[in-house]
This record gives C-alpha cells, structure tokens and sequence, in this order.
C-alpha cells in the first residue's frame, strides 16, 4: 500500500547546488541549505531547478546504503523567481499595474534579489527608483496585495514553463484553487484553458510526477485527439482507427486505450454510435447531441407544409417582377413558390444563378403581406452584402440569435425563440454543426426556414458540413440552380467558376481587348510568383484598375506555411505595403498602425468574430494596448489578446469564405500540392467581385481542377436526417 501524502514531511530551503541530473528523465539530486543554514540533500524528479532557487518540498526521509540520509522529493514548487532575469521577467508581465518593462528593469538593477521582498514589505524603498513617484508606489502596493494569490499560482506555474499570459487565464478559470486544482489533475487545462492544449499538460503532468501510462492521461489523451479530428472539421472518428492513432500518439498498450474508451463512455464524456458506421463512431458527447438535436429539428419542420400561398389575386409573380423591375426565369420561380409551400427548403448554386434575386422576390412577395422576415448570414461581411443586395436589414446569427457574453450565451433559444414568419440564411455552406445546433433550436414551429448557399464551395471552417448533409440526406426540399444569366455570362470570373467546378481548365479572355476581370499569369518558379504577388497588389493593380492595395485587394493563398503561405506572404505584404510606423512586438510577429488584420476566434465579450477583418488605429506603447477599428468600431486589445489576430494581407481560402473583394490574387504552386483542390480554386475565385488574377504553375492548376476528393469529413447528420423522416 503507498504511503498517504499527509504522511509527507515538508521542508523549504535554497538550492546550493546541482550534484546530479539525469537529463532524460529530469531525476536529480540537490544540494540545500534551509533558513537555518543547514545543509541537506534532496532526490527526485526536478528538471527545472536551479542553484540559488528557493523551493518547497514535499517527501520522506530515507537512508541511501552510500550516500546516506536524504530527502526524497514527491513534489516540489518554487517559492518565487530568484534569478534577476526570472524577477525581471514576472514585473514586466503586466501583472502589475505601474510596472513595465522599463520600471521592472530599474528595479531589479537597484534592488537585485531583493526586488520582491522590497515591493512586498518595504514599498517605501521604491522611492530610491528614477521614475516611481508617490502616487505610483500606492498603485504598485495596492495591486501587488490585491494580486497576492494569483501572484502565488504564476510563481508556481512559471516553474512548469506556462506563460504569465495563460497563468493569469488558468487563474480567472480556477481562483485560489489553481495549484490545488492542477496538481490534482493538469490535464484539465487541456481541455479548460484555450491554448494550453494537451502536449503542455502533458508536459507538466511529467514535472508532476504522473506516469505515461495512467488512465487519466489516456482519457485526456483521447479527448484531445477527438478535438484535433473536430478542429479537422470531423464530428467523429472510427473506433478502431481512434484506436491505432491514440496508441501511437501516446506510446501506450491497446489495453490502456480501451480501458480509458470505456471510463469516458461511463462518464458520458463521449458516445459511440453503431448506427452509422460499421466501426462504432467515437464522438465527443455534445458533439453526438449537436447532431441528434438538428436532425429532429429538421424532421419537425419537413412535417408542415403549405405555410402560406404564392398564386393570391393580390401578389401574382408579375407584381413581384413589377417591383423588382426583373423578369423571373422558371427555376427562380420554383423557388418562390417553394417558399411558400414548405416550412423548410435549401436553395443552392453558384455564381451568376440568382440566389440573391430570389431572396430578393421572396421578400417582395411575403413583405407585402404584413409578413415578418428575417435575413441572416454567418459573418458581418456577408451579412453586409446580404443587406446591400436586397435592400432588407440583414444580420449575423450571432447578432440574430442575441448573443450576450454578460449573460452567458445565445437569448435566443428553445425557450426564448425567434419571433418571423420567414428566416433566410445565406452563405448556408458557412454553417458549422454548433452553429447550426444554436440556431435551429431558436427557429419556432410557426417559421419557414430557407437555406442559401453554394455547395460546391469549401465545408465551412468549424466542424460539420451542414448544408451538404442536408442536400445529400434527399429528405429535405432542394432548389438546385443552375442557369448562368446573360449579363453574369459576360464575367470571366462567373465562367471561369462554372468551368472550374465542372472540372474545365479557365478560359483566359472572352474578347480580344480592353480590361478583363480574370487572369492568369504563368510562372514555375515560386520565388518569381511571390515576386509578381507583391507588384501586383502594391503597384500593378493599384495603378491600372484605380483599386486600393489596402482596402480593396486581397492576397488568398492555399495553406499557412510556405514561401506562397499566408504567413510569409503577411510579412512580404506588411513590409511592402506598411513598413513604418508606431509597432508593438510580439514574438515574430510586428503588430504596426495601419495595418490589415483579421479576428481569428469568435469573441463574444469585444463582438468580433471569426474572420472580421479591421486595420490596426493605434497602439499604445505604455500599456501595450492595440485599437483595431472594424468598420468604424474601435476595439481594444491587450498584449494577451493578439493571440486571437493575424495579418490580414493575405489570408487563407478558408478564411475568405463570406467574403467579397473587389479584387483577388491566388497563388497556385506545387508547394501548395496536399491543397490543390477543385473546391478550394472555385471558392478563392467566386469571393472576387470585380477581379481575380492567378498566379503560378498551369500544372499546379490542372491538378486543383481534377482534384474532385476534397477531404471528406466525417458527421452523421445526412444518416441522423434520413433515420428521423423515416421514423
């Protein structure tokens, strides 16, 4: 039986010196002098401690038959950061307000080792520091008491290597029980604190003690395993190939996996479902439920009909045309009517088809009847479209659904539903499942519920592929469009689309001369296509099309890494396009004014989300705050917030998704070749309103418009669809 841990003896002293350590598995052996001067020798699992570091001990006295009395360590933390470089780094963290990078240097240059304990019992003293007045000192001391106890969890989680950044997050998560709480069990932050993720909680679970093969590591193990596969855009993962992947991953025994498989399953953390796939299907509980919920919603909603009527003396289709001054082709029609005869449909196809004239008619139709409508999209950009193209005030869901952060969530829910008659969601291939999931269960009984989008173009970027699930399960009304019309024919860029999609090599020009609205420049060498990409948008472009290379024109590359990836093309643009000015630095990363950047995570407290594009107003030095202006609404962010920002001056495909520009350059490179895919070229093209340049390898090209695979995700939504309507 293990000795209890209040049978451990406690000890706290100053490391004199390392004897020993063994590099592989951090054991070490330690030479230290409590605060009474006497030496004594500790053993265990410490890796990260030094000489001249202070720590607390937790063990037992054992007798080695060499080296004779010794304290064995079971856990150890450090008291407080000793090094002058450690005391530096934690003033400056921003933790406390009135010390920067500069004052936290003053002091630690006047005071040295002692620059903790003089803030903490002698405040007074910091008067002999060039710059710290009176009133600073009674911030400094006021902040540094009320910070105590957080001070107490980042001392501890600096000496496992987490960020004051992510400390000052684990602390707001967990209060004055952090230490407790991850001592206890650190792969937790895996799954509880955004950006921490299981590798570094393995890594503290190490320093911790925990062994490789304990079942609490596996079933975090397989959590986060199931949410990189969510990340993917799956919903699940077969069994046996969860299996094999985890057991590689965390170099464990099958029978370790199966063991934490079955405490998950008990737990309800996850579900396996038999019913779709031979193989079991393993997902992450709510993420089963997510789909369960929109299935039954959907089957719901396909068990009304005849809503309302489209052929009433008072409405023909001649007074809708009438007043859209347009004339209805048959299929635009047929969807007129359609929305008027079942309580849920999908409208879909793409460019130059007109979805959005048949918005457009609906609204004319049913807006004349006292009816009320709703028109929503994912993104603000593609609600801002919506609303410019039909006339008819459009929303984001989020906004739709009444998001509230001081609240905790969406208002708008089961309890609390919409109030319309007619809810129009454009941009339906945008939809993720959660997303989905919040907002069909808002949607009343009494609403018609139409889907628009384009399902050829990218699964959206969060987990799922809503819209073609719905279209694929054959149990829900479909509108597929698929008539070009004259005046969108004109366009290279509508052309081009439709061939791309249907697997045709572009058409380089429709007529012999005066400006095109397409091209496509050759080139194999990609040092040349980064070349050509930063003439075009800084001069070319500008020059010849009067186009702003800032606001107007947007870099849309295939992949993040790489000489062609949006992160490089992000600085070749900044240095081109914004290279001077008032910056702040973080990492590798220049955050300079002027600059195009775009929200990367949904943030429900400042209301930016995913793939908002602002340009950076101002930044001030002092507290190292950055105001991002999108569309004319400043927002402020921390140091620690721009994390959830990258350049914007080029961006990915999926990125661009919702979005309109007036003018795109596609870089197309063999280097981008595990991304050359159909979809991917036919959504970086249609986001193009006025322009679209290609640029690299006809070859790289070719094999984008042959590459009909996609990646296929995999959900349960189209079999969940099928089993309700049958049910």
């Amino acid at each position: 039986m293990k000795n209890k841990k209040s049978d451990l003896n406690k000890l706290s002293g100053k490391v004199d010196k390392v004897l020993y350590r063994n590099k592989e598995n951090g054991f070490s052996i330690l030479r230290l002098s409590d605060e009474k001067g006497v030496n004594f020798t500790a053993t265990g699992k410490m890796p990260d401690i030094y000489a001249a570091e202070n720590i607390n001990l937790k063990g037992r006295w054992i007798k080695n038959p060499k080296y004779g009395i010794q304290f064995s360590v079971v856990e150890y933390e450090k008291t407080a950061p000793t090094s002058l470089e450690g005391i530096e780094k934690y003033l400056s963290s921003g933790l406390v307000p009135g010390i920067g990078p500069v004052m936290a240097k003053r002091i630690v240059e006047k005071f040295k080792e002692k620059s903790l304990d003089i803030i903490e019992n002698s405040p007074q003293m910091l008067k002999r520091v060039e710059g710290l007045g009176t009133k600073r000192i009674s911030w400094i001391k006021n902040a540094w008491n009320e910070q105590r106890e957080i001070r107490e969890v980042m001392i501890f989680l600096q000496g496992y290597g987490v960020s004051s950044g992510y400390a000052v997050k684990i602390f707001k998560k967990y209060g004055s029980g952090a230490i407790k709480i991850i001592k206890q069990n650190p792969y937790r932050l895996a799954s509880d604190i955004q950006g921490i993720g299981f590798v570094r909680a393995d890594r503290i679970a190490k320093k911790l003690g925990f062994e490789k093969d304990s079942i609490v590591r596996a079933e975090s193990g397989i959590l986060y395993f199931l949410q990189t596969c969510v990340q993917e855009g799956h919903l699940y993962f077969p069994k046996s190939r969860l299996k094999k992947r985890v057991t590689q991953m965390l170099a464990v025994s099958g029978e370790i996996i199966q063991e934490a498989l079955e405490n998950l399953l008990d737990s309800e953390k996850i579900h396996i479902e038999d019913s779709i796939t031979h193989d079991g299907a393993v997902y992450e509980s709510k993420f089963y439920r997510y789909e369960k919920t929109i299935a039954l919603h959907l089957r719901k909603m396909l068990g009304e009909r005849e809503l309302f009527k489209l052929y009433e003396e008072k409405t023909p289709i001649e007074i809708i045309e009438e007043k859209l001054s347009i004339k209805l082709a048959p299929q635009q029609i047929e969807a007129v009517k359609a929305a008027g005869e079942h309580k849920l449909m999908v409208i879909t196809g793409g460019p130059g088809t007109g979805k959005t004239t048949i918005i457009s008619a609906i609204i004319a139709k049913y807006f004349s009847e006292g009816k009320e409508i709703q028109l929503a999209a994912p993104t603000g950009r593609a609600a801002k479209r919506m609303s410019e193209a039909t006339g008819h005030p459009a929303k984001t869901i989020h906004r739709l659904l009444e998001f509230s952060f001081e609240k905790g969530g969406f208002q708008r829910n089961a309890q609390n539903p919409l109030s319309c008659d007619i809810l129009v969601i454009d941009e339906a291939s945008m939809i993720d499942t959660i997303l989905m999931h919040d907002l069909i269960r808002a949607v009343p009984n009494e609403t018609t519920l139409i889907l628009v989008g384009d399902a050829d173009q990218l699964p959206p970027v969060g987990p799922g592929s809503v819209l073609k699930d719905i279209i694929e399960s054959a149990r829900v009304p479909v509108i597929k469009l698929n008539e070009v019309f004259r005046q969108a024919s004109k366009s290279l860029i509508v052309v081009n689309a439709h061939r791309i999609n249907s697997g045709q090599m572009p058409l380089k020009e429709l007529k012999p001369a005066g400006l095109l609205d397409f091209y496509f420049i050759e080139s194999n060498d990609d040092e040349k296509i980064l070349e050509i990409i930063l003439k075009l948008a800084a001069e070319r472009i500008p020059k010849r099309f009067k186009l702003d290379s800032m606001s107007d024109i947007q870099v849309i590359t295939p992949m993040h890494k790489g000489l062609l990836g949006s992160e490089n093309l992000n600085r070749k643009l900044q240095e081109k396009l914004n290279n001077q000015g008032n910056e702040l630095v973080r990492g590798k990363r220049h955050f300079r004014c002027g600059d195009k950047v775009m929200q990367i995570k949904n943030n429900y407290e400042k209301e930016v989300f995913n793939g908002d594009i602002g340009f950076i107003e101002d930044i001030d030095q002092a507290s190292k705050e950055v105001l991002v202006s999108f569309d004319g609404r400043i927002v402020p962010y921390l140091e620690a917030d721009l994390e959830e920002l990258m350049g914007a001056y080029a961006i990915s495909v999926h990125k661009s998704q919702g979005s309109e520009y007036p003018a795109i350059i596609l870089p197309l490179a063999m280097q981008h070749y595990i991304m050359l895919q159909r979809n991917l070229v036919y959504t970086a093209l249609t986001r193009a309103k006025s322009l679209a340049v290609f640029v690299g390898s006809r070859k790289a090209l070719s094999i984008a418009v042959n590459n009909n695979r996609g990646g296929e995700r995999y959900t349960g939504l189209k079999e969940y669809i099928r089993a309700e309507a049958n049910s």
